[in-house]
């Protein structure tokens, strides 16, 4: 079990990303596969579930869903450092090739190609020595589908959505003794129905996603019960994984539900995986407490995730029996620190294999048993030192959306602790957390940092002759004497780092409730500014960033130190940095954007930010740029400068810009872009054999 391709938390619902190996006739390939990432809910477990120890030959077309396309990559050329040789699938191109070279692909993705016809799609059956397909995303009725599983006699992974108007009873019995082979399941369901789940009686791995509106588009309520015919779910003797994620929504649980209460009949002795991510709350019912006994005393897990009402107040977790945990996610639930080192760390476990622990949104996992616990209390080194201790091999760490302030005292503060775990590789930590000190009562506040030099009396300054130190140097240079410095130099491979706001707030979150309280900033984050940022230029291999909710970002200087030493950076999330009302880190962040080359999500969230020519010209350097998000309450933007940046970024595939334009500017831009991408795409297409 490798779980390197974990992706830590999201809390601003940004693309999470996973790579794949492809190989072509024998010959190495690359492909960059998409998708959204809920928040908080650990999507590394699904992208570890489904891509890990990919082998034999693969093709992939397409990616993720795709607001704008030129015409998709089917694959990248031998070399990934020229993106500009691939090939357009369009209809034609995919059928040609798939009958050219499709006996020799034995895994398939068109993940997202949501373009392609029906048709087009039922081409794959031609690929008869396919092990492993992705048709996520495609459009395929029951009866094509049906003809295509039937041709496919050795395929053991699959992964389909199950759309309005989907019949289990179209299925061909050659598509059925298909199924029954398959091993690994992957099904997004849209509608309520158990999909091809009944028919797949050998299954290993089945991960599913609930993304089902509670409504249809003509305003009719939906119901979770499943039609009659359907409920002949087998019991599944052979699992070994189950994962569900729901999207918010009522009826997603409803038919959850129905799913579990098959598995607390009997539940496979063969499982080690288990994990439910679910947003908000989810209350217990009979047959799930039913499920939990019977895989207390039955089963012994390596993974373990549950939403946290069922984990509250309840001693699952002295019960629990793990083999050789190498997960464990406790996101949002009432755990103490007491709670945490009894049951978990004390209860005779062996915790060295553990690779990924999630403790977001839990306010008291680093404190004494007490729940009276305020935000500005201290945290209790000795529970933060027995972790620590007994998880050395940690390489995924999660412990944003909570107040973890440390205490005084040399060897006690929390990032010093966290310096022991030199295995990481990816890092979620609160901004009040990386705080050097405590601001004291009789401790005057800090006054923001200026770039004047301070005058004497009479002295005059001359003009045109800079009167301070440079403000993007000196002034936000990493403090070797700093605690977040010297955490950071102790972990020189982190390949991800988020440092978020306790009270951070995203105004579009990802498969969370919708309305959420704005909260200030923690008092401590005041003291965390362009200094701190400015030290994760320590990470040569750091690949996505996430900055959210920093108030004492001033120029924002520490940006530019980022983008000139981070050289591998491919994800960057920037959100409420200073203060709202004037964007003073824009020249910094147009000047860090020059050195992105490899730069390829950009998701930014501030209020007021003004989306002009300047910003657009820096981002249009960023040659690698696939998908921008621009989320700005009251901002504006400007229409030329969008068309002429898409114009010259051909490789964005997703913009989302949300700001305060009328509805009417909004519309005429999707137009223009429409009628400018539909123009470039025909040309491309003529231009290419």
């Amino acid at each position: 079990m490798d779980p390197t391709a974990f992706i830590c938390s999201s809390a601003d619902g940004r693309l999470g990303c996973c790579h794949l190996p492809v190989v072509v006739n024998g010959s190495p390939w690359t492909w960059v596969c998409r998708s959204l990432s809920p928040r908080f809910q650990s999507p590394w477990v699904h992208t570890w579930l489904w891509n890990c120890g990919s082998r034999g030959n693969c093709l992939a077309f397409g990616g993720a869903t795709r607001l704008f396309h030129r015409g998709c990559p089917i694959f990248h050329s031998r070399l990934a450092e020229t993106p500009d040789c691939r090939w357009k699938a369009s209809e034609d191109k995919v059928k040609r090739l798939v009958t050219e070279i499709g006996r020799e692909v034995q895994q398939l993705s068109m993940a997202g190609c949501y373009w392609l016809s029906g048709s087009t799609v039922e081409h794959v059956a031609r690929c008869r020595g396919l092990v492993k397909v992705n048709l996520s995303g495609c459009h395929l009725t029951s009866l094509r589908l049906s003809k295509v599983l039937s041709a496919l006699q050795r395929l053991r992974s699959l992964a389909i959505d199950v759309s309005p108007g989907f019949d289990a009873s179209q299925l061909s019995g050659e598509c059925k003794a298909t199924l029954s082979r398959v091993r690994e399941l992957k099904q997004t369901l849209y509608t309520p129905s158990y999909g091809v789940v009944p028919c797949c009686t050998s299954l290993e791995k089945l991960l599913l996603y609930f993304e089902i509106l509670d409504r249809t588009r003509e305003g009719a309520v939906l119901s979770g019960q499943l039609m009659v015919g359907q409920s002949n779910v087998p019991r599944y003797q052979h699992l070994r994984v189950f994962y569900a994620r729901l999207a918010p929504g009522y009826i997603n649980q409803e038919v959850v539900r129905l799913y579990l209460a098959v598995l607390s009949d009997r539940t496979p002795e063969n499982l080690h995986a288990f994990l439910i991510s679910v947003p908000g709350s989810f209350a217990e019912s009979g047959a799930t407490k039913n499920l939990l006994e019977s895989m207390a005393r039955n089963v012994a897990l390596d993974a373990l995730q549950l939403p946290k009402s069922w984990l509250n107040g309840s001693a699952l977790l002295q019960h629990m029996k793990f083999s050789s945990p190498f997960y464990f996610s406790f996101s949002r639930c009432a755990l103490s620190g007491g709670h945490l080192v009894r049951r978990v760390i004390d209860g005779g476990r062996d915790l060295r294999s553990l690779a990924g622990l999630n403790l977001s949104g839990c306010a008291h996992c680093l404190a004494p048993d007490s729940l009276l616990r305020k935000a500005e209390d201290d945290i209790d080194s000795g529970i933060l030192e027995t972790l620590v201790a007994a998880c050395g091999n940690l390489r995924h760490l999660n412990l944003s959306a909570a107040h973890h302030h440390s205490p005084e005292g040399p060897g006690r503060h929390l990032c010093q602790l966290l310096a022991r775990l030199c295995h990481l590789r990816s890092l979620s930590l609160p901004v009040c957390a990386v705080a050097d000190s405590a601001p004291r009562a009789d401790r005057a506040p800090v006054q923001p940092a200026t770039h004047a030099v301070p005058r004497g009396f009479g002295k005059k300054v001359r003009i045109g002759v800079p009167s301070g130190p440079d403000p993007f140097s000196g002034q936000a240079g990493p403090l070797p004497s700093s605690v977040f410095w010297s955490l950071l130099k102790s972990v020189p491979f982190l390949d991800r780092l988020e440092l978020i706001g306790s009270n951070f707030s995203s105004a579009m979150p990802r498969n969370e409730p919708a309305i959420r309280n704005s909260l200030p900033p923690c008092g401590r984050a005041q003291s965390v500014g362009d200094s701190e940022v400015a030290a994760i230029g320590q990470l040569a291999f750091l690949r996505h960033l996430t900055l959210a909710q920093l108030p004492s970002i001033l120029t924002g200087s520490g940006l530019v130190s980022i983008g000139l030493q981070c050289q591998q950076l491919q994800s960057l999330s920037l959100a409420h940095l200073g203060t709202m009302g004037k964007v003073a880190y824009m020249p910094a962040l147009s000047d860090m954007l020059k050195h992105c080359r490899r730069l390829k999500d950009l998701r930014l969230e501030q209020p007021y930010f003004s989306a002009n020519a300047q910003f657009f010209q820096a981002l249009s350097q960023c040659s690698a740029l696939q998908r921008l998000c621009l989320v700005s309450r009251s901002g504006t933007l400007q229409p030329e400068a969008v068309l002429a940046f898409m114009a010259r970024c051909l490789h964005v595939v997703v913009c989302h810009l949300f700001t305060g334009e009328s509805l009417s500017t909004c519309r005429s831009l999707q137009q223009s872009l429409l009628r400018s991408l539909s123009l470039q795409q025909q040309r491309a297409w003529l231009s290419i054999p």
